[in-house]
């Protein structure tokens, strides 16, 4: 029989058994990394709601405006130097129903904004992956709150919770040829949660909950920072016909 044929030796076992124990520890610590600063990034955006959703709707009017602008530069040189476009730029919204009663229509706000505080792309800052999916579906919902109905946003909202419309490819390392050997699969995994714990530690939200005497005071700097970036969003979109 060939030496290559041999059962794995003990001590090949007993580095398994030590790596499957450095990944459950790095994976607890990382869990519990994780689960105090979606805890904290909670409390930050129960204080800033407002801020966040109306910061997120001109940041969408913005680049609609923006879309609007390269639009229109490209029909007039389609059309050559000398066509003039006549048309104010507008950004077109459906006016809702008036017939719509006041229940029906804070019913939508309340579900628009649970929906908008839970996927909203500043609570993905540790997850880069999902920054530009949670943009994506913050846009879809401010579309829905205005120019859809009750329906739709029942729907949409209910697509949100369910956690499909942020379902991803696990990024976990697989043995994708099926032939690779266990300890091989076991470092691998044992890297790849350094890399997420590493990553979760120097996030600027875990730093300011590890780092600052009293992390709440952090919520005062982000209002100044929205409020500075809702004014300057607000200048750059002042021309929007709402």
């Amino acid at each position: 029989m060939s030496h290559k044929n041999f059962p794995i030796s003990g001590s090949n076992e007993q580095e398994q058994l030590l790596l499957k124990a450095k990944i459950k520890a790095l994976q607890k610590e990382l869990d519990d990394v994780e689960q105090k600063t979606n805890a904290f990034e909670a409390i930050l955006r129960s204080h800033l709601i407002n801020q966040l959703i109306e910061e997120q709707e001109l940041t969408v009017l913005y680049k609609k405006l923006q879309q609007q602008k390269k639009e229109k530069r490209l029909a007039q040189k389609m059309r050559g130097k000398k066509f003039k476009d006549t048309k104010s730029l507008q950004i077109v919204t459906k006016i809702i129903s008036s017939k719509t009663n006041d229940e029906t229509l804070k019913e939508k706000k309340k579900l628009y904004r649970e929906a908008m505080l839970h996927v909203h792309p500043d609570k993905f800052s540790m997850n880069h992956e999902k920054i530009d999916v949670a943009t994506e579906i913050t846009a879809k919902l401010i579309e829905i709150y205005q120019t859809g109905n009750l329906v739709d946003m029942q729907t949409f909202h209910a697509h949100i919770f369910s956690g499909n419309a942020l379902e991803q490819f696990d990024a976990s390392v697989t043995n994708r040829e099926g032939y690779l050997v266990k300890d091989v699969y076991l470092k691998k995994e044992l890297e790849a949660l350094i890399i997420k714990l590493e990553k979760a530690k120097t996030s600027h939200t875990y730093k300011v909950l590890t780092e600052y005497e009293n992390p709440l005071t952090f919520i005062e700097e982000l209002k100044e920072y929205y409020a500075d970036r809702i004014f300057k969003l607000k200048k750059r979109t002042r021309k929007a016909n709402l």
